[in-house]
Order: structure tokens, then sequence, then C-alpha cells
């Protein structure tokens, strides 16, 4: 019988593996311990022989074809030659396995697709599942040891009820010098046919998917019948069991304690018992033993598969199915998890440990720093990049192409929250807001985290709306746009040749159109403030094309709240006079309190609110 130990393993326990080394039915030490023990008599006899029974002339002969037996013996490849031949044998064993016929597929269609309550009907799904079993017999006494002692004539196949003595006539008057486990598979069809078209079977849908399901079964057990005919060639079989017994044999001498006084290499000691050439014959020649066991699984070896139990489990169980278990159904009932919408089967105390909450992905349990985290590192490395660049163009002196647009900003700003929502005040303890300043008048900047969402920052107060339209399409050119005057004006005092574009070539002016849409004018007369002002004009165009594509993980962009006028930004560039035109212009920040309505450059902000 197979031995089965998949309970004693089925958890790693301290020395789990080591308690099947007791176990002696099905074991390597049952299958070789009579080679194992020819083999050590062997050595011991040839030993004691060298010791005290041959002279010292006779020693010295046997000591050197003890160590040229040692020295070719090691150029026998084993190791090779045996894992691939325990390696073929294991998938042949393991496709032998996989085709065993288990009639459960072809039981259930024929119990509900064979119709009938009356005895014709019971006699056919019998008579059909009869068949079935039929073939499969006939294929395992054909290949089978155990089978064929069991039924070793078909009279025996009479008597035991797998076929009839007119289908015995039949099956013998068929003159055919072939196997013929064909024959009940022929029955089978002719009989599905007639069932057919007695209106049993209902449909050819039915008719076709029952002997599909045949055919399917059939071909197992040919597939069985033919690795029995064709097996793992003979050639290979003798070359690894001539290698192993070659290479052993070659050891009994080789491996023989020699006398330390000659001072021959790796002999200086004499041990008397080889352990280790013990523990060499020990694995190969147990690996040898596991293919001669596998080459055929059908004999009546321990590990062999139970064909006779299979025999007997298929014949009463497809003969229950089709039998007293056709439209033998019980009675429907309402189960316990009728009303609870939440179906949780009971625990008991011992596999309380078992009851874990569903996995819902290895993020779950990531936190919104985390998140966070590898975004504000990736926006450092791509500005560090971009600043190492710009300073190598302007150590080159590389000029910028005019058309600016054609290519991609090396520049990468962080998210839409940063570049659109979030402008920080300067904390500076000597900065004071300006008072140019223009803030919203009754609502308070709203408070905007990572996770806020679009309906959220549309619920800000819309009341309020219409009085600023006009300027949020501006509002983050103008914030660049002082830093950029304050920059100019820095960068011209810097140079000796360069004109002073602030006080007398330039005039920078910030105003609001009717449309909303020409929201800065930058004049001047230097080519390199044009190119500064595409740089710019392009920049904040990049930016609000990366704000839209990042609105998976933060707020939507700034052209879509642009477009929303529900959504104020409180945030309003200061006017500049033409008097304050000579002055630094300090950077664009957002008073930590609201302040009054400023006015607006006259009577542009006048006609900015009639519109």
């Amino acid at each position: 019988m197979t031995v089965t130990y998949s309970s004693k393993v089925a958890n790693a326990t301290f020395f789990g593996f080591h308690r099947l080394l007791l176990r002696w039915k099905g074991s390597i030490y049952k299958l070789l311990y009579r080679e194992f023990v020819v083999f050590a008599l062997l050595y011991s006899m040839l030993s004691l022989v060298y010791r005290w029974a041959l002279a010292d002339p006779q020693k010295r002969l046997f000591e050197k074809l003890s160590l040229y037996c040692d020295k070719y013996a090691e150029q026998i490849p084993v190791t090779f030659v045996l894992g691939f031949y325990v390696t073929l044998v294991v998938n042949h064993w393991w496709n032998k396995f996989m085709n065993m016929p288990w009639p459960d597929r072809l039981m259930v269609l024929i119990s509900s697709r064979v119709h009938g309550q009356d005895e014709q009907g019971r006699l056919l799904r019998r008579t059909l599942m009869r068949y079935v079993n039929l073939i499969s017999l006939l294929v395992f006494r054909s290949i089978s040891t155990a089978v064929c002692k069991r039924f070793p004539t078909i009279d025996h196949v009479v008597e035991a009820g797998f076929m009839t003595p007119e289908e015995r006539k039949v099956f013998e008057n068929l003159n055919s010098p072939h196997f013929k486990s064909w024959i009940p598979a022929v029955w089978f069809t002719n009989l599905a046919s007639k069932a057919r078209e007695e209106g049993r079977i209902q449909d050819n849908v039915d008719l076709q998917a029952i002997v599909s399901e045949l055919n399917r079964y059939r071909t197992g057990c040919t597939t069985l019948f033919l690795y029995d005919w064709v097996g793992i060639p003979l050639v290979y079989t003798q070359v690894v069991t001539l290698a192993v017994y070659t290479f052993f044999s070659a050891c009994i001498i080789g491996r023989q304690f020699l006398d330390p006084t000659q001072e021959y290499p790796g002999h200086e000691v004499d041990l008397y018992v080889p352990i280790f050439t013990l523990l060499q014959f020990f694995f190969y020649s147990g690996w040898l033993k596991v293919a001669e066991q596998l080459i055929n699984p059908f004999g009546e070896d321990d590990d062999d598969f139970e064909s006779n139990w299979c025999i007997d489990r298929n014949l009463q169980v497809s003969m229950m199915a089709v039998d007293d278990m056709h439209m033998n159904l019980p009675p429907m009932t309402k189960d316990i998890y009728w009303n609870e919408p939440d179906v949780r089967p009971p625990y008991t105390l011992a596999a309380a440990d078992y009851c874990i909450p569903s996995f819902l992905g290895s993020t779950t349990d990531m936190g919104l720093s985390e998140l966070l985290q590898g975004e504000d590192i990736s926006t450092q490395e791509l500005g560090h990049s971009g600043s190492v660049l710009a300073n190598m163009r302007r150590l080159l002196s590389v000029q910028e192409p005019l058309d600016l647009h054609a290519r991609p900003s090396l520049k990468r700003h962080n998210s839409a929250i940063s570049s659109f929502f979030s402008f920080v005040p300067d904390q500076h303890p000597h900065h004071r807001p300006e008072v140019g300043v223009a803030t919203h008048a009754h609502a308070s900047p709203p408070v905007l985290n990572s996770l806020s969402t679009v309906q959220e920052v549309q619920s800000v107060d819309a009341s309020n709306s219409d009085t600023h339209s006009t300027s949020h399409a501006s509002v983050q050119m103008e914030v660049v746009c002082e830093a950029d005057l304050h920059e100019l004006s820095t960068s011209s005092a810097a140079e000796p040749d360069a004109p002073d574009e602030l006080h007398s070539g330039e005039e920078a002016t910030c105003a609001d159109s009717q449309s909303g849409t020409d929201a800065r004018k930058l004049r001047s007369g230097s080519p390199a403030h044009r190119m500064r002002r595409r740089e710019l004009s392009f920049q904040l165009s990049r930016q609000s094309s990366r704000s839209s594509r990042s609105s998976r993980r933060s707020p939507s962009s700034p052209r879509a709240l642009l477009q929303n006028k529900a959504f104020l930004p409180v945030l309003i560039s200061p006017c500049r006079s033409p008097q304050q035109e000579t002055l630094p212009s300090a950077p664009c920040t957002t008073p930590q309190a609201p302040a009054p309505l400023e006015p607006r450059c006259g009577e542009e902000q006048q006609h900015n609110h009639q519109n």
C-alpha cells in the first residue's frame, strides 16, 4: 500500500523530518539493506586479506592497485548520469499518475443527462457506467501485476460482474490481434446514440458532452498503456546501472586504508572503517533504487499505485451516482445565513488563530508622510539637476533658442498644491507685507491639505466670486512677475555695460484686462529681458500642465480651478504706481490676516469691478 506521511510534515517543527527517518515501510533502508550488507562484507574481507594474509611484496603490489583504482574511479560520471536518469524517471512516474482513470466527470454527466425513472432508464445508466469501468479494468490487467493476479482471465472478469456472458462471446468472437480495450468504448457510444434516439438524452449537445468525456477518459487509459509499452530506453537503464556498480566495485579496492608507514598521499591515517565511502554508497545506490521503484509504479512495491483499490472505488462510486442518486435530491431549505449579509462561518478555539482580516493591498498601512516623502525627494533631485544644467549653460555661454515652447522645461514643480494653492509667506523677522497687497474682505484663505478633493475646494463661499473673477487668471503670473523684476534689477546692476532698464529703458506694469487673459505686460528694450520673459511664460505653462497631470494624487489642476468661478484664490498681486517702479520690489507673499481691499490702479480697477 502507498506510504502516506503528509500529516507528519504538515507543520515544520523541530526534528519533524528526522522522525521520518525511523519509519521502515517504504524507506530506503528496506530497499537497500541487502546491497549495503554485501558491500560492507566485501570491503571488510578485502581489508582483512590485505592486513593479515599478504606478504610485504604482495602488499606493495596491492597498494599500487588501490591507488590506481582510487584515481580513475572518480572519472566515472556517476552524479551526472544518475541524476539525469532519476529526473527522467520521476517525470514519467508523475505523468502516469496524472493519467489515472477517474470516472467522476462521466458519472455526473450520465446521472444528469440520461433521463428515465423507470427500470429501462436505470438499466441504461448502469450499463453505460459498467462499460466505462470495463475499459479501465482491461487496461489495468495489461499493465499492473497486482490486477493481473486478481483477474488473470476473462472468466474472472465475467465472474466479477464487469462483463456479461453474452458480452464475453461478442468480445472473444472479434478476431483482432491487437489490444481490445477499445471494444467497451464502442459499446458505450452505440448505446448512448440509441438513448438519444429514444429520447432518454434530450438533445445532441448532451450527447456530445457525454461522448467527449468518454474520449477523454479513454485517452488517459490509452496513455497508461503506451507508457507501459514504450518506456525509458533500456540502454539508458543499463548505462546507469553499470556506472553505479562499476564505481563501487572500484571503491572496494581503491578506498582501502593503506599502510601509513609507506607515506602514500591521503593515507596518513588508518581508520579501518570507511565511513564516508559507506555513506557515498548509501546515497548513490539509494538514488538508483528510487529509480528502480518508480520506473514501474503499477507493481507491488510499497509506494506503487493501488490499482486494485482504484478499480473497487470507481465501480462503487459510479454505480451509486447513476442509480441511487439519480434525481434523488434532498429538500431545499433556507441556510443559516439567510438574513445575514456578512457571512462568517464560526471558528473553534483551536482554529481561532487562523481568523485573519482580509488582505487589502501592501500599501494599505502606509501613512501620508511616507507617500509624500518620495515625492519630495524626487522634486529635490530634479531641482538640483535643473540648477546644475542652468549653471553649465551659463558657464558655456549657451543662448536659449527663441522657440522655448518647442522643448520641455527642465524644471518641475512639486505638485498643484505647491504651485497654485500654497503661497507661503516669508517668515523673515524684518519682512513686512507691502502696502499694495489686496485681499478678500470677507473670506479667509481656505485651508487645503494634501488629501483635499475638488469638492472640498469648491465648497468655499461662492458669494464673493464675481468680485475678483477677472484677477484669477493672472494671480500666478503676477506673483512671478514681481519676483522677476527684482531679479532683473539686481542682475542689471551687476553688469557695467547694461543700461539701467528699471529706471530708463524698461517699464513694468501689472494690469488686468476686461477678458482676464492679458495678465502680464512686460516691455523691455533688452533682448536678454525678452528672452527671460519667454522663459517665465513657458515655465508657467509647463507648471500648469504638470499640475493637471498630477491631479490623481492632489487637488485638481489650476487650469480647471480657474475655469470654475466658485473657487476664489485670496492672493492678489500688488498693483504698482508709476512712482513706485524705481523701488526694489519685494516678493509676493500672503498676508497672515485679511486686510481691507485697496484701490487697484485707479480707473482700471473700477472698470474691472463694473465688468
